[in-house]
């Protein structure tokens, strides 16, 4: 009599659960653009959602502690002429997300740690070399300030932030719409899945493709028969692999092992209503107290829903098998270094104490001016916002104006309260 031997994973019992109704973001008008991206970024400070917009395009930004009704007048980061397709947060500046756009343009926007009393109108620098719309946008994992972009004319281009230049664009390589890009670990390779049905995996500094349409796949797995499109968030710390179906109401998560049969389904979580978007949370931005593994927030038609992934465990002590060390916010290569040729491991953080997310940090932009290399004769200052030696006086100017205004308010207030105490006394005197 034969008996069944049970796969040994520490990942077998994954469990999905919904947050309480006061810990949802409510009454957001979820884009209804049909484009195939996930509609939503989130990083340990802020979730950021593609909303319905008139007259261009919009998104919106909300702290994580922001929970519950959103204001019908909360601000927007709104720059863009037409619908927004694709956002993505910086993973070296909390602060900074990078937005993908019908109007042919890509933009990075610095998101302040309060709640601004208006719209973000003016992004820290507008990326343009697109003939087409761009739909999909990814950060390098490794490199500071490098960006990916795709469009719809089948181009990918690579920039630098810091300089708003273009560094690197990958044409002849697809004959078709791009559906999707992703880097490898390091960033030294990028694979593109395509309309034509093809999976490319690209060398960009060599402007190559170095394998294409791979003849067998390692493991193949059925999905059901739902048309909505599959968007799959892999977690390389725990080898699991989420597939969030775009219009489908459950999300089914795979363990990946490097021996034979490679792929092995774990579970699925399941909800009543279908999900138009999906955010996935890194693992810094996660409490790991709660042994939780993931956190995924899905987009309904009119709100937000954090959903949280945990490993049950009796011990509150810190699992650290559950927690390996993980890519930190800290790049390990400049631009210049990356394109020069070098690669670089991520730079990794433990989670043992949990994670505190930085303070704001600043992306300075600074522009060359290809005419002349050298600075201008005399007195006279550019006063261009890109210009690095304008933004450092200047905003030490705006210090020291905010500083003799918070003395000019507390000595206002001590007046005040010295004229009060003063009425204070006449009316008890008079009675």
């Amino acid at each position: 009599m034969s008996r069944r031997v049970v796969r040994q994973s520490k990942f077998r019992h994954v469990f999905g659960q919904p947050v309480k109704a006061d810990q949802m973001y409510e009454d957001i008008r979820v884009s209804r653009v049909t484009w195939d991206s996930s509609f939503c970024a989130v990083n340990p400070k802020f979730v950021a959602i593609i909303v319905e917009s008139g007259g261009g395009g919009a998104f919106m930004v909300l702290p994580l502690a922001k929970t519950g009704r959103v204001d019908k007048n909360h601000p927007l980061v709104t720059g863009h002429t037409a619908p927004v397709l694709d956002i993505d947060w910086c993973p070296h500046n909390d602060n900074v997300i990078a937005s993908a756009s019908e109007d042919t343009t890509v933009m990075v926007w610095q998101i302040p740690d309060y709640v601004p009393m208006r719209n973000l109108t003016e992004p820290i620098v507008t990326l343009e070399g697109h003939s087409k719309r761009v739909g999909i946008i990814t950060w390098h994992p490794t490199a500071r300030n490098v960006l990916l972009s795709a469009g719809g004319d089948n181009l990918l281009i690579l920039w630098n932030v810091g300089t708003g230049e273009m560094l690197l664009t990958l044409d002849d390589m697809h004959g078709d719409l791009i559906y999707n890009v992703c880097w490898n670990r390091t960033g030294s390779l990028l694979v593109t899945t395509c309309k034509d049905k093809h999976v490319r995996l690209i060398d960009p500094r060599k402007q190559q493709v170095v394998a294409e349409n791979f003849e067998e796949p390692v493991a193949l797995q059925e999905m059901d028969t739902s048309n909505g499109v599959l968007l799959p968030f892999y977690d390389p710390d725990s080898s699991i692999v989420y597939l969030c179906g775009k219009g489908d109401s459950s999300i089914r998560y795979f363990e990946i092992t490097a021996e034979a049969p490679y792929v092995h389904y774990l579970s699925t979580y399941s909800s009543k209503e279908p999900q138009r978007g999906m955010g996935f949370m890194p693992k810094r931005g996660l409490d790991v107290s709660k042994c939780e593994i993931a956190r995924f927030f899905k987009l309904h038609e009119r709100k937000c829903e954090p959903i949280v992934m945990t490993v049950p465990r009796k011990s509150d002590l810190f699992q650290d098998d559950l927690y390996p060390d993980t890519p930190g916010p800290e790049p390990a290569l400049e631009a210049a270094e990356w394109l020069a040729g070098k690669d670089a491991e991520p730079i990794l953080v433990s989670l043992r104490d949990g994670y505190v997310p930085l303070k704001n940090r600043e992306l300075k932009v600074t522009r060359k001016n290809i005419l002349d290399n050298k600075p201008p004769v005399g007195p006279r200052r550019s006063h261009s916002t890109c210009d690095a030696n304008f933004s450092r006086p200047s905003l030490e100017d705006l210090l020291e104006e905010i500083r003799s205004l918070r003395q000019t308010v507390q000595a206002q207030e001590k007046r005040i309260s010295d004229l009060e105490n003063k009425l204070c006394k006449f009316t008890n005197g008079t009675a």
